[in-house]
């Protein structure tokens, strides 16, 4: 099972909008797919119109009693663990001194999923670490702004600063306006450094309508830009190879 960590440390970037498409993505492409939103907020969860069980909250989680908690989504091959509001405490509750709760929590499912994909909630902190740690990939959204740009740098730090392999680590510019000069600038800036892959997501009003939907663009509107750049960039991360 690879175990892709959707994550910025910085709101407003669409990272549950590419956690929600590529899940969707990869089980269109035949992959046993498991959506873990650990997101407070619960976007992701509304997005696919599931709800956690009443008994399910964050000790449950930290329990590993994941699998009888997991909900089938409307699609094939594709499965959601809904976040809970108490998730807004994970923090409290993992040991200090510790990286690798998640890692032992999410090997329970490694003989059942594919691929594994974490909207990750936007702060850093040591739950942020801990996914991190067990991630395979980290995928980290980025606008084409200075702010954002900034975001990724400091994020780099933070894999310096606790030893992350930064090679597990890759951006893709997000939102990207075509008719703004200093999207546009930035993108030819930063895009052939090697953190970032090639594929570029639209900013285009199909992705704003998924929460009106409530449902990935490829489900909506399977020829639409965007989904076809989702797709895209699915395979791009695919064909990577896992990094521990």
């Amino acid at each position: 099972m690879k175990i892709i960590a959707v994550y910025s440390s910085k709101g407003g970037v669409g990272k549950t909008a590419a956690a929600v498409n590529l899940s969707y993505a990869s089980s269109c492409r035949g992959k046993k797919t498991l959506l873990c939103d650990m997101d407070p907020q619960g976007a992701a969860s509304y997005y696919y119109r599931v709800r956690a069980k009443g008994k399910f909250n964050k000790k449950q989680f930290l329990k590993g009693n994941l699998e009888k908690n997991i909900r089938q989504s409307d699609y094939p091959n594709l499965d959601l663990l809904p976040a809970h509001f108490s998730f807004r405490n994970l923090d409290l509750s993992l040991e200090k001194g510790k990286s690798n709760e998640l890692k032992k929590i999410f090997s329970s499912l490694a003989e059942e999923y594919d691929a594994l994909i974490i909207d990750c909630p936007p702060n850093i902190s040591l739950l942020s670490q801990n996914i991190i740690i067990a991630a395979d990939q980290v995928l980290s959204p980025v606008i084409p702004t200075t702010l954002s740009i900034r975001a990724l740098a400091q994020l780099i730090k933070f894999f310096d600063k606790i030893g992350a392999n930064r090679k597990k680590l890759r951006a893709f510019f997000s939102m990207v306006e075509r008719r703004k000069n200093m999207h546009v600038e930035t993108v030819r800036s930063y895009r052939k450094k090697k953190v970032f892959l090639r594929t570029l997501i639209p900013y285009l009003a199909d992705v704003e309508k998924m929460g009106i939907t409530r449902a990935p663009v490829g489900a909506t509107h399977s020829g639409s830009p965007s989904a076809v750049a989702y797709d895209r960039l699915w395979m791009e991360i695919s064909k990577r190879k896992a990094m521990s």
